[in-house]
């Protein structure tokens, strides 16, 4: 479907009009550097053959930019969890057909552990088990490996384990019996495996029997968040759960000894969380994220904090650095550590000076991700996207911060237009920024209508490509996009989220309107035809902007909030909800307390495995549409796109495509003043 109201900028064939090209895109993932930095791998995720599915696998790109990127791994399965061990084998998981027992046996599909030669041979299974692995953490200089092991509560070995897990498929039992909260975590039902942490000793060559594991953690519960492993393979650094009063979870830093297994305390604080954990090289330091505990009145302070490993002492290195900083490496001699943080509209790499608290910035624009330090510590390795790029692997200069793009394994289309830094002041005279994506032939002859686009989280920004929330399948149908940074949006400094903390309906609305107004009054922009659209936090601000206003002529709300009093204690995270989500905060903001006020048009997006916002809460706002109709019935002007098999997010590719369609045809109608037609397979 296309919308009528401005004539087409690009061919027919491209990606950017055509969907199922759209959808077979390539798309960038994570990195993995070898030892000796020799060997760059990229995950590259791509739709199966029948394009019902996604899958990755892994790309070698040369580290200097000279060879061309070749492809690593081959199985229709796909490869995921990859970590060199110190000789230069590959260590990875995989759903490859394996031999159930013996090389005669009938082959059966399970994640097994797999491992490629340095030398590119033959991958072969390492270890085996029905409930598969999870992470895979190797040392560049030592031969130990920590696995990520789904285990049932109360069995002590893997038999007991496979017997559990036998049992209840055989009977069909999926019921789960909790002592304590959360019970979910975004689209993943918590139990009735928990992760355990297991260690062994291997080398590139040999094999790895399951009893030659180790457990380091025991049946831990819920406990085990995220792990990191030390240089030297010797110690662990896991993000540890633990349960609070009143169904809080609050999150500190635990120390493992991989040898005995002995478990200490480094970073725990009742005010504070701990997170994203990175050691030194020598291992005597430890960076991580100390988050100030949030409360009705006070929005969370991440702030980067250096912990000395002997003693416990922590310390923030750049106090007055006023951004969210997330640590990726320290330099080889611990003196810089390297962050990535949000940036007025980018999230660039910086160096802070551990022993001055000097912040410097390395990368300009785009957002950078999966940051790796080369082992001489001269290079970071980065993914970089941008509304200008859907991602490319950049080496960046640890000295200069001079980025040099590397020949990458997927090169994507021109894009269909161009894209503005645009800002506006609030009335209380607040920068309000955010960007504009228009068509190439944009102008006062032939002004574009706007989309306006809020963005989720709602402590996040507009700053990185977004396969799910791409504006450029808009803009290739003529139509401008906007993405606005309103109060709550990060990388504008600690009051910018302050000034929205508690009051969602307030200035975030009034920011994302001052700057609507803005760009509206521009000659390239058509002011009579805007449509609005948003997911989740963006999502409630749709539901907010219907109840508030009747400018817009569509609005499409996506896995939003329409209930804060019932999404509160539905949501996964409550307990975190409920610090800013007051009972006076619900009363004055809760869209759906203003339901009789909606005269526009709404689209209603909702996938059923969405544990974040749970569905009740589209199913209550479509009641609300629904049951507020009086004509006939045939005359409706609400939909409700519902994914009975879809999360928080629309994640396969061609339940993406009827989301972009449906999208797509209920805003062109809109503009159009004309019934919905159909969209092809609904």
């Amino acid at each position: 479907m296309t919308d009528l109201s401005h004539p087409r900028t690009e061919a027919p064939d491209s990606p950017w009009l055509d969907l199922d090209a759209y959808i077979r895109l390539p798309r960038l993932g994570s990195l993995s550097l070898s030892p000796d930095g020799g060997t760059l791998l990229c995950s590259v995720q791509g739709v199966n053959a029948d394009g019902t599915e996604y899958t990755s696998a892994l790309w070698r790109v040369d580290p200097r930019g000279e060879a061309p990127a070749r492809r690593y791994t081959r199985s229709v399965q796909g490869e995921a969890a990859a970590a060199f061990l110190r000789d230069g084998s590959l260590l990875f998981t995989s759903k490859r057909d394996v031999p159930a027992a013996g090389e005669d046996a009938p082959k059966k599909s399970t994640t097994a552990l797999w491992c490629l030669p340095p030398d590119g041979g033959e991958a072969y299974v390492l270890a085996r088990r029905d409930g598969g692995w999870g992470s895979v953490l190797t040392s560049p200089v030592s031969d130990t490996v920590v696995l990520g092991v789904l285990m049932h509560a109360g069995v002590e070995d893997e038999e007991a384990d496979a017997a559990r897990r036998e049992a209840r498929d055989k009977k069909k039992i999926s019921a789960i019996l909790h002592d304590g909260y959360p019970v979910r975590f975004w689209d993943k039902d918590l139990g009735p495996e928990t992760t355990r942490l297991k260690a062994a000793t291997v080398g590139g060559s040999g094999d790895l029997a399951l009893e030659g594991l180790r457990d380091l953690t025991g049946d831990v519960g819920r406990s085990l968040h995220d792990a990191v492993l030390s240089r030297d393979g010797a110690t662990l650094a896991v993000v540890w759960g633990v349960p609070k009063p009143a169904g809080e979870t609050l999150t500190q830093l635990e120390l493992i000894d991989v040898a005995s297994g002995e478990r200490r305390t480094i970073a725990a604080e009742d005010d504070h969380e701990y997170g994203s954990p990175v050691f030194s090289d020598d291992g005597a330091t430890l960076a991580c994220v100390r988050t100030t505990r949030s409360t009705a009145e006070r929005a969370p302070l991440p702030l980067v904090w250096l912990i000395d490993v002997a003693t416990g002492d922590g310390r923030a290195p750049a106090e007055g650095w006023d951004r969210w900083g997330t640590p990726v490496a320290f330099s080889p001699d611990g003196g810089t550590l390297y962050v990535t943080a949000d940036e007025d509209g980018a999230c660039p790499i910086l160096a802070i000076d551990v022993s001055s608290g000097d912040v410097r910035r390395l990368t300009g624009d785009g957002a950078h991700s999966s940051v790796l330090r080369s082992p001489d510590g001269t290079t970071l390795y980065a993914v970089r996207a941008s509304y200008s790029s859907p991602g490319e692997i950049v080496a960046v200069d640890a000295t200069s911060g001079a980025s040099t793009v590397l020949r990458a394994p997927v090169e994507y289309p021109a894009l269909p237009g161009r894209v503005e830094r645009v800002e506006t002041q609030a009335s209380d005279g607040t920068r309000v920024p955010g960007w504009l994506v228009l068509p190439e032939d944009a102008s006062p002859d032939q002004p574009a209508p706007l989309t306006l686009w809020v963005h989720g989280g709602p402590l996040n920004s507009w700053n990185s490509w977004s396969w799910r929330w791409c504006p450029w399948l808009l803009v290739s149908r003529g139509q401008a996009v906007l993405l606005p940074d309103p109060a709550l949006s990060t990388g504008y400094g600690q009051a910018y989220v302050q000034r929205g903390w508690g009051r969602w309906g307030a200035e975030p609305f009034t920011d994302v309107m001052a700057l609507t107004d803005a760009v509206e009054a521009r000659p390239d922009i058509r002011a009579d035809t805007s449509v609005m659209m948003g997911g989740s936090f963006g999502g409630y601000m749709a539901n907010w902007i219907a109840t508030q206003t009747s400018r817009f002529k569509a609005i499409v709300s996506h896995a939003s909030l329409w209930n804060l009093g019932s999404f509160g204690p539905t949501t996964d995270a409550a307990w975190y909800w409920s610090r800013e989500m007051t009972p006076e905060m619900q009363a004055k903001f809760s869209p759906h307390q203003f339901a009789d006020q909606i005269t526009t048009p709404m689209l209603v997006i909702h996938g059923d495995k969405d544990y974040r916002v749970p569905i009740g809460e589209g199913l209550a706002l479509w009641w609300a549409l629904a049951s507020a109709f009086d004509g006939d019935p045939a005359d409706l002007p609400h939909r409700f796109l519902y994914f009975p098999d879809e999360n928080h997010w629309i994640l396969t590719p061609q339940h993406a495509k009827v989301w972009y369609e449906t999208v797509l045809e209920f805003v062109a109608a809109q503009r159009e003043g004309r019934r919905m037609g159909a969209v092809e397979n609904l």
